[in-house]
């Protein structure tokens, strides 16, 4: 039987209790193949955390999850587009606003990244989840139309940062919210949902092979408001289409809190109820009572004097709480340690590539002799059409043995992405230029969407957006020093080119010592 569809399996496991009427909590936790059930934190927790993944196993996989699937894949798209948007209009923007620091939107829409991935972090494991995804895109969406008016470059960073501040939320809650739906059996439907991503992409750079050349200036000596409307219209495009995005997530679905959350935070009741309507409403069985979840014992709570909302999400006893829940042993506290120094990794190598592409593009095309604005954004466009492929190969490799899971996948997909970037600073012809940009943006997202699923994976639940906003924050916080380098250094040679390949050799060797493997196995 296929180590994933095992874990699937709990009739059998339920047998097995019934002759065992008293097994050990370490006992269950190894039956069932749930990834922590070996960390000794809170016992009584871990025993409700087996209840809810049976009776998630129990209902199986629904409508409810296919719709959870678009829905929180439309946040990966947008937090790509924001990201793109900003480096596809800049060069547009600069020739009209004379700007005295070229990359200042990309530290802008990093910060604003930064900032979100924190908040919306942290609110996640404190207010809960369905507050962020609700509000975060129409956040988005709002600020992101309104760049597109902006009178002034300083003006036009501004609402790029705030923009990208409700974007920056949504890869914190899209895995998390998911994952904690899913059935065992179907968590690798987590790294296939990173396709989205790669949509978002494809979105930004049509949007762009759309208006720019058509509606752009291109000297700086003539270029005005009126003859340089491009970039507005990218922006103006992408505004409307996010805040489409943020009233279908409303409208579609009326999302609860996660059984996961409502178990961590003591509401026995209320994670019951959610579990029973779902199943009711799928025609499902669910075996789940208050009862049983009550015999588990009482849960530790954090210990915190604030009471407000606002109180709350600054209190430091409420940061510390999670935090020292993201290293409560010692295999736990090497796993987090591992997994926030990989997202700074790519932190780096991401958006020296990809965020820069536009660049090498445009220097590659000139010296082929093909330097026109539409084949750059031709090949923008057919670039990132490939990159959405990329998640859905990883999708399937980490459900299959033969690709040793998650971590395999990963070691598998940086390899293969630094051996396309050493090939890339070969490229001759126009031809390869095209070919060997596709190839990298579908292998580097193999690399990348597995590394957005496992991350969730790997973290308890009542603490899994504080890591998931740390380790996002960290890739953030990289991000703004790679557009400190942009400004510093010559984007259009290919240094940036071998810093990408090398950093690739180190991510993988990490993946290949992570502690923990979730392929067959059940995450918190």
């Amino acid at each position: 039987m296929d180590v994933e569809q095992s874990t699937g399996a709990m009739n059998a496991d339920t047998v097995g209790i019934a002759k065992n009427p008293s097994p050990s909590l370490e006992e269950r936790s190894v039956r069932h193949g749930d990834l922590l059930g070996g960390e000794k934190v809170d016992e009584a927790l871990a025993a409700k955390m087996i209840i809810v993944n049976d009776t998630i196993d129990e209902i199986g996989f629904t409508h409810h999850h296919w719709k959870l699937f678009c829905l929180n894949g439309f946040g990966y798209a947008v937090d790509s587009l924001i990201l793109l948007i900003q480096s596809i209009i800049s060069t547009q923007a600069r020739l009209e606003f004379q700007p005295s620091y070229a990359t200042g939107l990309t530290i802008a829409v990093y910060v604003g990244m930064l900032v979100g991935a924190i908040f919306w972090g942290f609110s996640a494991d404190i207010i809960g989840r369905r507050f962020a995804f609700n509000v975060s895109l129409f956040i988005s969406a709002i600020f992101t139309v309104v760049a597109g008016a902006s009178p002034s470059w300083i003006t036009l960073g501004l609402f790029v940062c705030l923009s990208a501040f409700g974007a920056g939320g949504n890869l914190v809650l899209d895995t998390t919210v998911f994952l904690e739906y899913l059935p065992s059996k179907n968590q690798w439907l987590l790294t296939l949902m990173a396709a989205w991503w790669g949509l978002g992409q494809l979105i930004a750079g049509l949007f762009a092979w759309a208006f720019l050349p058509n509606y752009s200036c291109s000297d700086a000596a003539t270029c005005t408001r009126e003859n340089n409307q491009g970039w507005r219209y990218v922006w103006f495009t992408s505004g409307a289409f996010v805040f489409v995005l943020s009233i279908l997530r409303i409208t579609i679905i009326r999302l609860q809190e996660t059984p996961k959350f409502l178990i961590a935070e003591g509401k026995d009741a209320q994670a019951v109820r959610v579990l029973q309507e779902i199943a009711t409403r799928y025609n499902r069985p669910c075996s789940i009572t208050r009862e049983r979840l009550e015999a588990c014992g009482t849960t530790a709570q954090r210990s915190t004097t604030a009471t407000g909302l606002t109180q709350r999400l600054v209190s430091p006893g409420e940061v510390f709480f999670h935090l020292r829940g993201l290293y409560a042993t010692r295999k736990m506290a090497i796993s987090t340690t591992m997994v926030w120094f990989s997202w700074l990794l790519i932190g780096l190598a991401y958006p020296l590539y990809n965020v820069f592409l536009p660049i090498y593009l445009a220097s590659r095309g000139a010296s082929f002799g093909q330097s026109s604005a539409y084949i750059t954004w031709r090949n923008y466009a057919i670039n990132n059409t490939c990159s959405i492929f990329g998640p859905v190969l990883a999708g399937f490799m980490c459900r299959s043995p033969w690709f040793w899971g998650r971590r395999g996948t990963m070691i598998i997909g940086a390899l293969v992405t630094m051996i396309f970037f050493f090939c890339y600073t070969q490229v001759r012809t126009a031809s390869q230029n095209l070919g060997f940009t596709c190839a990298i943006s579908f292998c580097l997202n193999i690399y990348y969407g597995t590394l957005y699923a496992y991350t969730p994976e790997v973290f308890p639940s009542g603490h899994r957006g504080t890591g998931n906003g740390v380790a996002i924050g960290l890739n953030r916080i990289m991000g703004i020093i790679s557009a400190v380098v942009g400004e510093a250094a010559n984007t259009a040679t290919s240094v940036p080119i071998f810093i990408c390949a090398a950093l690739y050799i180190v991510m993988a060797i990490v993946a290949g010592t992570l502690p923990f493997e979730p392929y067959g196995r059940r995450s918190s």
